[in-house]
């Protein structure tokens, strides 16, 4: 091999703009700021068919709530069951945003025929991200029992990390979830929290190098009653920061223990609209979460 073959990608020499995602799209601020209004528009269509439940309590912190949708079929006269549960727990970097700013995420699922969950939690710095993957542990095992089926879990960004989070060896679910949670996505997800100690953010997320150890699931084990039939996929736009290209392979590392783990790259998508998919009910994204087995 010759020197000229080898290639040293750049060194991460500045943490808060390889992790500034705003700054590198296009009228991203717009992007966000019809999130809201979209959320809104669908609940209130679901809403008015009475397909909508909203701000059920998981736990006793006042964001430690859930809004789930129902597919047509569950909320007629015939009550179909859903085909399962799908859970989708949003991102915001653990310090922004809630269930009902995505509220819209749902409708790919819903009319796939899933019942569809949507986790608020307490956000940093009044919690600790210790504190938060609980609560979206807990909000797991709340949204298991609004139905029968299996169990569908995805994330984005920061969401992409505590679905990740979930599925390794020391977090404590009940053997029943355990036996139907299936697939798991994790889109844009932050899968190695060290880098984020060199960013202006952590004066929010207060992480030491123990606790984003601990709390990376890159550098923790999956659990191993999910290595058999649990599939996670990580999938990222193409047209992300370069440093979220590259968190999106380090999930890859849970192969080596027998993970079935895929990873996907999106052309032509960036950190804000990578998720799109999720409102189309026709999509590889949505055909990947909830394909069958």
């Amino acid at each position: 091999m010759s020197t000229s073959s080898v290639v040293e990608p750049p060194r991460l020499t500045d943490a808060d703009d390889a992790y500034a995602n705003g700054a590198h799209v296009a009228a991203s601020d717009a992007i966000v700021g019809r999130w809201p209004n979209r959320a809104a528009a669908f609940r209130d269509r679901l809403s008015g068919e009475s397909r909508a439940r909203l701000g059920a309590a998981y736990g006793p912190h006042e964001r430690e709530r859930l809004d789930w949708f129902l597919p047509e079929r569950s909320a007629g006269p015939s009550r179909e069951p859903p085909n399962g549960v799908a859970v989708f727990v949003h991102g915001g970097y653990w310090m922004r945003f809630s269930a009902s700013d995505f509220s819209h995420l749902a409708a790919g699922a819903v009319d796939r025929g899933w019942l569809t969950v949507l986790p608020s939690y307490p956000l940093c710095p009044e919690a600790s991200l210790s504190t938060i993957a609980d609560s979206i542990r807990r909000a797991v095992i709340a949204a298991a029992e609004l139905a029968d089926g299996p169990i569908r879990l995805a994330g984005h960004s920061a969401g992409g990390h505590l679905v990740a989070r979930l599925l390794c060896e020391d977090m404590a679910l009940p053997s029943d979830v355990v036996t139907r949670l299936d697939r798991a996505l994790s889109i844009s997800g932050v899968h190695d929290l060290l880098p984020l100690l060199a960013t202006s953010m952590n004066q929010t997320l207060q992480l030491d190098r123990r606790a984003a150890f601990a709390e990376s699931p890159a550098r923790q084990l999956p659990r191993q009653d999910f290595l058999d039939r649990l599939r996670v996929c990580a999938w990222v736009g193409a047209d992300e920061r370069p440093e979220f290209v590259r968190q999106n392979g380090l999930l890859d590392i849970w192969r080596g223990v027998g993970a079935r783990v895929a990873t996907h790259v999106e052309p032509g998508r960036h950190h804000f609209d990578v998720v799109d998919d999720l409102v189309r009910s026709a999509s590889p994204m949505l055909d990947w979460w909830l394909g069958e087995r």
